[in-house]
């Protein structure tokens, strides 16, 4: 009596493992619709990819405007305009190399005044400074930043100029007068005093931006640096800052970017001379300058024309400058993902 149950639940299993061998009906699945998160994604997209496409079309607007405005004066002097340094309105003669020599100078003047000046700010305000001192700097830096133009160009003209005349350039001419680049009469209003109010409006975008990538680095660089026995200056010039190198070398084209675009400030101090001189102490012009200055007075198609090739060239060198920056930074980084 106790094997019956056991054969007979034998039988039973038997019995349904045959039946589950019956063929069953396949059954196609549904499309399911996308949900409604992919849907979303796909809008985002092309949302975006329109105001990244929309940037271009304006940069194209933008050549094609000045590119059409400009005929003129291109066919009229084509590439001669870039070595000419004639600018006479009356006769309709213009070259732009007083412009382009004025805004080199002065942009070269800017960097090398402002580049040591702000990398070592940003140095300081990231690794020795206390924090609550560095932010309350960063922050009258960043105030800095946001004063306009012209704002920089009255101070220039009343407190810098005054005070370039009177002491610093006769020192300079007194100590480097043999030099080429200090001799002449000295005004006030020249490419030196325009080089040095452009480095004070630099000067807060290259330490903000510094900072920043300054304190992006990881803090295990510091330890493992300090650890090896490194100082603390040697932490920071041999480890913190060449890895922040990316970081810094943008805070100094965009700096050089607003150089060379600048306007007011430069017109007020720069002297407005359509000459090239090798003397820092002569009067000068810039691109930026001689546009504002002389754009409401074109009171003839060829002169308007002249003045916006003008245009067109300054475009261009920020665009090659930039350009330049791109490869600089893409070749450090290749040269430091190899070591």
């Amino acid at each position: 009596m106790l094997r019956c149950p056991r054969k007979w639940s034998a039988k039973k299993s038997y019995r349904s493992t045959r039946s589950s061998k019956v063929a069953t009906p396949v059954t196609i699945p549904a499309v399911v619709p996308k949900p409604r998160a992919q849907t979303g994604d796909a809008v985002a997209r092309l949302v975006v990819l329109a105001f990244a496409a929309s940037i271009l079309l304006i940069t194209a607007i933008l050549v094609r405007e000045l590119w059409v405005t400009s005929d003129l004066s291109r066919h009229k002097f084509g590439l001669g305009f870039l070595s000419s340094s004639l600018w006479n309105p009356v006769t309709e003669e213009f070259g732009a190399l007083p412009f382009l020599y004025g805004t080199a100078v002065t942009s070269l003047v800017a960097m090398l005044i402002a580049v040591p000046l702000g990398l070592g700010a940003a140095i300081f305000l990231s690794e020795m400074a206390p924090p609550r001192a560095s932010n309350v700097l960063t922050f009258m830096i960043e105030l800095l930043a946001a004063i306009p133009s012209v704002i920089y160009g009255l101070l220039g003209l009343f407190a810098l100029v005054p005070l370039m005349r009177e002491y610093v350039e006769p020192f300079l001419k007194s100590v480097f007068g043999f030099l080429p680049l200090f001799k002449g009469p000295v005004f006030g209003l020249d490419y030196l005093s325009a080089g040095v109010i452009l480095a004070v409006m630099t000067v807060p975008f290259i330490i903000s931006v510094s900072r920043e990538a300054l304190l992006a680095v990881p803090r295990e660089q510091r330890e493992a640096a300090l650890a090896l026995g490194a100082t603390r200056w040697e932490t920071t010039w041999k480890v913190v800052v060449p890895y922040a190198r990316l970081g810094i070398s943008g805070s100094v084209f965009l700096g050089l970017a607003r150089a060379l675009g600048e306007t007011m400030a430069v017109t007020m101090v720069i002297g407005n001379s359509p000459s090239v001189h090798a003397s820092l102490l002569s009067p000068g012009y810039s691109i930026a300058a001689v546009i504002a200055n002389e754009f409401s007075e074109a009171t003839t198609a060829m002169y308007q024309s002249a003045l916006v090739e003008l245009g067109l060239v300054l475009f261009l060198m920020t665009i090659v400058i930039n350009a330049l920056a791109r490869i600089m930074i893409m070749a450090t980084t290749r040269k430091g993902s190899k070591r």
